[in-house]
């Protein structure tokens, strides 16, 4: 991995402001989330969701279809509206979308055939620093530039994307993740369709993400891989089952209490 320019102090951890100007902040890197409810029109899809985490861990996010792990992903990432409850990143209440916090969607859910190169995807990642006004920088394509690097990518970097493998596709978004300057990826089923190898890499690139001082939040279905491929775990049913640390929460009783039925 590329090593950051700009590293900064959390609890005595170093934590990486990734490519940007530096980290000024008096707040650590925390995500808290409390009492969160989400609904659909009428359709209660979330409700009392409540956990608090910080930079530098991995959470797999556990639950049957249809327990809201997606809509708890895009309610973090600031693309749904929340009925109640709040979402407090780096001690401020998240109110819209932010650059520091990039969601991943389903692979399923991508339209692969759009005519981009894995160069313009990336180059996509600036597009919430920029606003409307900024012009495209060498700062900016420098920060791609070590995005594809970081991701392996260099090599591929004029290729569509649809001509990408399943495991090189997944590090195309998390090389843009990456250009966007992001803290935390919120990724909704990052391993479906990959085989063996490119998920065993994927997981070696997770530790390598956490260990630079990035949060990451993964939808994960495999019950047989949570323990060590990840720091915590959060296993919902529409409301909130546990959330801890691997070795204590992720037990068969609480499995049970979300697969039930």
């Amino acid at each position: 991995m590329v090593t950051p320019a700009h590293p900064d102090q959390v609890k005595g951890k170093e934590h990486v402001c990734w490519g940007g100007g530096g980290c000024t902040h008096s707040h650590a890197h925390r995500l808290e989330v409390q009492s969160l409810r989400v609904s659909y029109q009428d359709v209660l899809a979330l409700d009392n969701i409540h956990f608090s985490t910080e930079c530098g861990r991995s959470i797999a996010l556990i639950g049957p279809n249809g327990a809201g792990k997606s809509t708890l992903l895009k309610a973090l990432a600031g693309l749904l509206r929340t009925d109640s409850g709040s979402i407090i990143w780096r001690g401020k209440p998240l109110t819209r979308s932010s650059y520091e916090i990039a969601y991943l969607p389903q692979r399923g859910d991508v339209d692969w055939n759009f005519p981009i190169t894995v160069r313009g995807l990336v180059e996509m990642g600036r597009y919430p620093n920029l606003g409307w006004w900024k012009k495209y920088s060498k700062h900016d394509a420098d920060i791609v530039q070590r995005a594809l690097t970081t991701m392996d990518l260099l090599d591929l970097q004029d290729r569509q994307i649809n001509a990408l493998s399943g495991g090189q596709q997944q590090r195309a978004f998390i090389a843009r993740a990456l250009a966007q300057e992001a803290h935390v990826l919120l990724l909704d089923e990052p391993f479906t369709g990959l085989d063996r190898p490119a998920q065993h890499n994927l997981v070696k690139l997770f530790r390598e993400l956490t260990a630079e001082g990035r949060l990451l939040i993964a939808s994960h279905h495999d019950l047989q891989t949570v323990e060590g491929n990840f720091d915590d775990v959060l296993i919902i049913k529409r409301t909130q089952v546990v959330f801890g640390d691997v070795a204590t929460a992720f037990t068969k009783e609480r499995i049970e209490e979300a697969y039930e039925h």
